[in-house]
């Protein structure tokens, strides 16, 4: 060996020996080896963990697929009965001799009781906790855990009964897990139980670091102030060293521990941070902080951190309309752009991260900047805001309270108030959080929907103090003690009969689709903030066959489709509002292709209605973004993933650059609303052309756009025009961005027949598709056997004009894609003849 190479052999054993030992606590997770049994059954069958008892049963093919045909009435035995699962795991001797030993789970759903080694170790009763259990003096080197899941309804008939009146709206009420799962009006009831979350041990010695917030003081351009708070459980009293590195920059301090758990703090100061924002204004930048808590060499414990620095504060104030309801981000009012996010499965451990990345994808690429997930569903899984934080989409989370009012005894307090601890230390260093909301529609419910019918003074008296306790004490509390995020009591603030929900708080307009009200109600009664509104569609063609199990598109009718359709009245509304808008239709496929262009005029409608209105409103997050299982819903995204009409269209209506026209008696005004944070003037170029393309009137002018605003560019009276408007449509645009405004009902269009020309281009992960027609072809639909997700679709061809579609795919051909336009059906409806365009295709 030569005298340099013994050098760097000498330098790289030294450096190795000062690195501090890693005695960080050690984790064996216990999610194999499960099987499971009925209560009234000797033979155990395969289990997966995390699961739960009907995807367990249906992967051991002892029920069917409750999601397709009529198979969920079938199954509903399976929530009524008692489960029990087990496991057998060994432990080595290394981990027997650690002075703590805890088994943790995750998530039990939900009456669970669970026996270590014969030993009844923890009685469980809410699915949104987790438990951790000191097991140190059960443990031996080969272990049997068994967990027996009782039926949800026995704890809630006993709970019931404690009480002299009943509780809207049901048993649900009494149990602590998710509330859609006892059936919704677009879910099943499919009442799980099961793990449905991680189970492992965590052992360690004396000291182990229990939590990291990272909170914020002071930022500035030049300085942001962080401190990391560290909550510390430890045995003995001893001296500590905790590093923290940031971008490369390392920040300690020695910390004198005491035994017991408690806060310890290390600020942290970035030179010149880099600021967290939404994705539609800014970049969403996260900074990693690596955190190790070191004794005598030794490193004790670390985590790691992912935080943006921003700040979010929802603004309440009172006004001379009423009171504003907005979300400024960084000092900066940022106009809501979004949906309502329901759980993507009923069962959960179906959801896998491709689905929560393909998903949150479809809202960054649908111009969408804030999710509200919903109060029936789920405290969402930690990759769901890992992602939202580094897309940049913000999160409206309710707790998990809907449609309901729940008990207030001392128990259920308890048991909420540890839950609502729970959830708020696990989110809260999460840069997407902007809002914590304590339920969903409950007080309106209270207040309009009946409720306090048939009940005493006293009664009605519990039931509201009751509702006082939760939702102004405990969850506010929580929210203010534990975290930097805004607190809102209940969504909506006021229900839609009181004339306040126009002009203070956020609103959910169900007047359309509930109460029959015509689309163009949302354009005359515009709230300070619309958390919820929506119309129902079928999904895809995909969705349909798949609920059917056969390839028949068109087999719209069947007991299938009508067990999928969970609201009374949904189908005969779909029906109503079509026939408003759209001609009659014969064929099943044009009407679902017909339901979903309705759907999306409706709320396509009503989201350029509040971006108009701004800064009067501030915030559009319309229903629903996704579906639990296959269904003829509310959603934009089928269960498949495939875009309905609606989340193309939505994402047109969500362009950080909107040209947005209304028109009122013989005046059509266009506005012009920018999102972007900087001024935009440039010519706004308008022209009215007939079906063929030729021109009958035409105007530009210079336009200047403050950034963050909506300004009125342009007003146009019709009486000036001679036209039928029944055969003309205006051409919009600025900059880069056009639209288009027809002066009449779709149904009342005189759109011209004509071919569409397609060429179709074979490319790395798809094919391009180059479509043109003669004349003007609306709301043109192209659509495939073959899975796969089409750039644009439900679009208008303008004659001349040629449109160049990517369809994203992994299949080598799409020999049958298929096109549908507006035109070929008000055709078919005046000959009588129904053919769908199966276009002659050229393959380059």
């Amino acid at each position: 060996m030569n005298k340099e190479l013994f050098t760097y052999f000498i330098l790289g054993f030294f450096l190795l020996g000062c690195q501090p030992k890693d005695e960080t606590p050690t984790v064996q997770k216990l999610n194999t080896n499960w099987s499971f049994k009925s209560k009234n059954e000797s033979d155990w069958r395969t289990a997966t963990v995390p699961g739960n008892i009907f995807t367990d049963l249906l992967d051991n093919k002892i029920i069917e697929d409750p999601f397709v045909k009529t198979n969920e009435e079938k199954v509903q035995w399976v929530s009524d009965s008692t489960w029990i699962y087990k496991t057998i795991f060994s432990v080595d001797e290394k981990t027997l001799q650690k002075k703590h030993i805890e088994l943790n789970f995750e998530g039990l759903d939900t009456y669970a009781k669970v026996y270590l080694n014969n030993k009844l170790i923890l009685s469980s009763n809410n699915a949104f906790r987790k438990y951790e259990i000191p097991v140190k003096s059960v443990l031996s080197k080969n272990n049997e855990l068994k967990i027996e899941f009782e039926s949800t309804s026995i704890s809630e008939e006993k709970e019931k009964e404690k009480l002299d009146y009943e509780l809207p709206e049901g048993n649900r009420v009494f149990t602590r897990k998710a509330q859609f799962q006892y059936g919704w009006d677009w879910g099943p009831k499919l009442n799980t139980s099961g793990i449905w979350k991680d189970v492992y041990l965590k052992s360690w010695d004396d000291i182990i670091l229990k939590d990291v917030f990272v909170s914020q003081g002071m930022i500035t351009e030049t300085d942001a102030s962080l401190y990391t708070q560290l909550t510390i459980e430890s045995d003995i009293s001893s001296e500590v060293k905790v590093i923290a590195k940031v971008n490369g920059e390392t920040f300690q301090k020695t910390l004198q521990l005491e035994k017991g758990i408690y806060d310890y703090t290390l600020p942290i100061s970035i030179n010149k941070p880099k600021l967290w924002w939404p994705h539609n204004i800014g970049e969403p930048y996260l900074y990693g902080i690596d955190i190790k808590l070191i004794e005598k060499g030794k490193v004790l414990d670390s985590k790691r951190i992912k935080r943006g620095i921003r700040t979010i504060e929802l603004v309440t104030e009172k006004d001379s309309i009423g009171e504003s309801f907005y979300f400024k981000v960084n000092n900066v009012p940022v106009f809501m752009k979004g949906a309502n996010y329901i759980p993507q499965n009923s069962f959960q451990n179906q959801v896998s991260k491709k689905h929560y990345e393909s998903l949150l994808d479809d809202a960054v690429n649908a111009n969408m900047n804030m999710l509200r997930v919903w109060g029936g569903g789920i405290y969402e899984n930690d990759i769901f805001y890992d992602l939202c934080d580094e897309k940049g989409i913000l999160v409206w989370q309710d707790f998990m309270f809907a449609c309901a009012m729940y008990p207030g005894d001392e128990n259920f307090l308890k048991n909420i108030q540890q839950e609502a601890i729970d959830q708020v230390i696990r989110l809260r260093n999460h840069a997407s959080i902007a809002l914590w909301c304590g339920n969903n529609e409950n007080s309106e419910g209270w207040h309009r929907w009946g409720w306090q019918n048939g009940k005493t003074e006293d009664q009605k008296k519990e039931i509201w103090d009751n509702y006082k306790k939760v939702f102004d004490s405990i969850l506010p509390y929580t929210v203010d003690r534990l975290s930097e995020t805004s607190y809102w009591e209940s969504s909506p603030k006021y229900g839609r009969g009181n004339p306040k929900y126009k002009t203070e708080g956020d609103a959910h307009d169900w007047w359309v689709w509930h109460d029959g009200y015509p689309f163009e109600h949302f354009e005359q009664n515009v709230p300070r903030f619309m958390s919820e509104f929506g119309f129902q569609s079928f999904p895809s063609f995909e969705t349909i066959t798949y609920i059917n199990q056969n390839d028949n598109i068109d087999d719209i009718n069947s007991s299938a489709i009508k067990s999928h359709q969970k609201h009374s009245r949904g189908f005969q509304l779909i029906d109503e509002y079509m026939k408003r808008d759209y001609p009659n239709v014969n064929r099943n496929r044009e009407y679902v292709y017909l339901s979903q262009l309705t759907q999306a005029k409706g709320i396509t409608m009503a989201i350029e209605a509040h971006r108009r209105s701004r800064p009067y409103n501030m915030g559009s997050l319309y229903w629903q973004l996704n579906d639990c299982w296959p269904v003829v819903s509310w959603s934009s995204i089928d269960y498949f993933g495939n875009w309905k009409a609606l989340q193309y269209k939505a994402k047109r209506s969500f362009e950080n650059l909107l040209i947005s026209s209304k028109q009122k008696e013989n005046i059509v005004s266009t506005y012009i609303i920018n999102d972007e944070l900087r001024n935009s003037t440039d010519t706004l170029t308008l022209k009215i052309i007939d079906f063929y393309g030729k021109e009958l009137w035409s105007a530009k002018k210079k336009v200047s756009v403050n950034g963050n605003s909506s300004t009125k560019a342009h007003e146009l009276s019709i009486d000036e025009l001679s036209m039928n408007q029944s055969e003309v449509v205006m051409i919009t645009s600025f900059k880069d961005q056009s639209s288009q405004f027809y002066f009449t009902k779709p149904k009342e269009l005189t759109l011209p027949k004509a071919h569409i020309d397609q060429s179709i281009q074979k490319t790395k992960g798809g094919f391009f598709i180059e479509i043109n027609a003669s004349s003007l072809q609306k709301d043109v639909f192209l659509f495939t056997n073959e899975k796969g997700h089409f750039s644009d679709n439900f679009f208008d061809i303008f004659p001349g004009k040629t449109r160049k579609i990517f369809f994203k795919t992994t299949s080598n051909t799409i020999d049958d894609l298929k096109v549908i336009s507006l035109n070929e059906i008000m055709y078919s409806e005046k000959t009588g003849i129904v053919k769908t365009q199966n276009h002659t295709q050229k393959t380059e």
